[in-house]
């Protein structure tokens, strides 16, 4: 059954806690934590200090997404920091390999982030080390955006291809995942959904949470 991993960049930044408690309470699998640095996208967003924060709010995983350029340099600050699962984007590091070995090597979960233009053919060197796959299904650098049609072909043929390979990865999705579209996405091949705006913008945040797990299980 797909995870649900509500992305707390949508929520309101004075009730973190709050909204990460509810979150947990409703029955979420991961909280979902967007980092960025300014400079790989335009945005600036979330540090170590905050994931130190959700630490002690939940005993859920945490599911940091470094959107950040030099992510090596910021891998360590998140361990610390209580991160359990670490992405980084295949566009920011020149050695992806080392990165993702180094992320394990800390006992880390490594996932690599595929922008919606990046083709999933970046991964084949990489694929032994990983441990799950982001593909972005909008731009990176701002919540709120609706999701790009072609991504539901791009996660399909990634899941199939996994499979061919021999392995067994799960695809998360991040952008634009909304009520009305997550089962067509989960068939397509989702296995860890993130949703922001779908979950904190949404008149009852725990029912939002309640009915993607419903989804979840209707569609496994």
């Amino acid at each position: 059954m797909a995870l649900i991993a509500p992305s707390i960049l949508s929520a309101d930044f004075a009730r973190i806690g709050d909204a990460v408690r509810l979150a947990e309470a409703a029955g979420a699998d991961l909280i979902h934590v967007d980092v960025m640095d300014g400079h790989f996208v335009p945005n600036l967003t979330l540090g170590p200090q905050l994931v130190a924060a959700v630490r002690r709010e939940t005993r859920l995983p945490i599911d940091v997404h470094l959107m950040v350029e030099e992510p090596r340099r910021f891998v360590p600050l998140f361990h610390e920091a209580g991160a359990d699962w670490i992405s980084i984007h295949v566009e920011a590091t020149a050695h992806l390999h080392k990165d993702l070995t180094m992320i394990r090597g800390l006992g880390r979960k490594a996932g690599a982030a595929l922008n919606p233009a990046t083709p999933i053919e970046t991964l084949k060197e990489v694929l032994p080390e990983l441990d799950f796959v982001l593909i972005m299904s909008v731009d990176p650098g701002w919540g709120g955006q609706a999701f790009i049609p072609s991504c539901r072909d791009k996660i399909r043929r990634l899941r199939d291809w996994i499979r061919a390979e021999g392995f067994r990865i799960p695809i998360e999705v991040d952008g634009g995942i909304k009520l009305d579209n997550a089962e067509d996405i989960i068939a397509a091949g989702m296995e860890i959904v993130v949703a922001g705006s779908a979950v904190y913008e949404a008149p009852d945040p725990a029912a939002a949470v309640k009915a993607l797990k419903a989804i979840a299980r209707k569609t496994s």
